[in-house]
């Protein structure tokens, strides 16, 4: 007989964990599908999870790193300090440790899980999608009736029911490493072109270790491997004080999708997380935004599948639920453009002068948020002459998109 579910999720990491739980907690059956034989490998992530995330999740155990500041470094070295040590502004966890903490909920709240299985063929029908799945077991014909893509940033899903591509696709490369020389609680990010063309490159403590990271977009890496510009980055005479010790223990490369595809719902199919292109374009996180998707998109999910109508028009009108979020992102980008990727080393440096000023420093402090920047960057176009100079070909898109 052909097992028949309310839903199906394709993919077990933190979004399609929490997406079948929350169905779940809505009264859906949940088959969740992962390829893998285990949750939380391989681990692709920058590992941060800021503090609306956490409390969504309540797995304050998986915590390796509370991370209240950040040093950020300009392309010679100059650098500025930020935060305030009694406010945490996101966490570093041990991913493998919060992944299978976020499967286990969906699992205690009713969900199914078959690891080593992917779905090969999938077809939609009137009332349901017939999904041919492969494990280690063979093969298997399910059926539901909301076919759900949590499956990445390559989401198998998205590619076969032709939903589109991100509006842009990123490049992250990250080591860990021992004897990284950093502060406590304090993340270092570093700029310029020869280490992370038109982004940043990382350090964030792990507890015992530290992660290093660089992405970049391919357009503007020029050929470099993201091997190689970690490379410059730890070989930096004006910053190799902090990597002299350093000796690798791991490395981990993936896309990084930002920019909500053009069709992230259609009858029966709806796309999550990295597949659906929600990761920030300002720093390449996508478990908060993924988390927020999930919890705008469900209730109205669950009544289409409590109904058994989840035909075309409907999931459009869903979809539309997401607006905010795509123009959220247009704006993120615009203020990434503006202060970052559009600038040459030269006005970096012009730009590190005016931060390290007191008086802006404390505006950074005031009004700085990682999850969202766009406040700050309004305000410092608004008040700071020199950032309307700077940032003049972006502060139009900013302000009005």
């Amino acid at each position: 007989m052909v097992r028949l579910f309310d839903a199906i999720v394709v993919g077990a990491g933190p979004i399609g964990g929490y997406l079948s739980r929350k169905l779940n907690e809505h009264g859906h059956s949940v088959l969740l599908l992962e390829e893998h034989n285990e949750i939380g490998r391989p681990f692709q992530c920058a590992g941060l999870v800021n503090p609306r995330a956490m409390e969504t999740i309540g797995l304050e155990s998986s915590i390796l790193t509370p991370i209240w500041g950040a040093n950020i470094h300009s392309p010679n070295g100059k650098r500025v300090s930020i935060g305030d040590p009694n406010v945490p502004r996101t966490f570093s966890v041990c991913r493998k440790i919060f992944d299978e903490a976020v499967v286990m909920q969906s699992i205690a709240t009713g969900t199914e899980i078959m690891l080593s299985t992917k779905p090969i063929s999938a077809t939609i029908e009137d009332e349901f999608v017939e999904v041919k799945i492969d494990g280690s077991n063979g093969s298997e014909t399910v059926r539901c009736k909301l076919l759900c893509g949590a499956d990445g940033a390559h989401s198998w899903v998205r590619r076969k029911f032709k939903m589109g591509s991100p509006t842009e696709t990123m490049i992250g490369f990250q080591i860990e490493v021992t004897g990284y020389t950093g502060d406590d609680g304090v993340l270092d990010m570093y700029t310029g072109n020869g280490i992370a063309p038109g982004f940043f490159s990382w350090a964030i403590p792990t507890g015992e270790t530290t992660r290093l990271g660089t992405w970049s977009k391919a357009n503007l890496m020029g050929g470099t491997s993201s091997e190689e510009f970690i490379n410059r980055l730890m070989g930096d005479p004006n910053l190799n004080t902090r990597f002299a010790e350093c000796s690798e223990v791991g490395r981990f490369c993936g896309p990084v999708p930002s920019g909500i595809v053009r069709r992230p719902l259609r009858e029966r199919v709806a796309l999550f997380g990295d597949a659906a292109g929600i990761c920030k374009p300002t720093t390449g996180g996508g478990i908060g935004p993924g988390f927020r998707q999930v919890d705008i998109l469900v209730p109205l999910l669950s009544k289409g599948i409590t109904d058994n109508d989840l035909n075309a028009s409907r999931m459009k009108n869903i979809s539309s639920k997401l607006k905010e979020m795509k123009r959220d992102q247009r704006k993120k980008r615009a203020l990434r453009d503006a202060f970052l990727t559009e600038m040459d080393d030269n006005e970096l440096e012009s730009i590190f002068a005016v931060w390290a000023r007191p008086e802006v420093t404390d505006l950074i402090n005031e009004f700085g948020d990682i999850e969202n920047p766009i406040p700050l960057g309004v305000k410092m176009l608004r008040e700071v002459p020199e950032f309307r100079r700077l940032a003049g070909r972006a502060a139009k898109a900013i302000l009005w998109s």
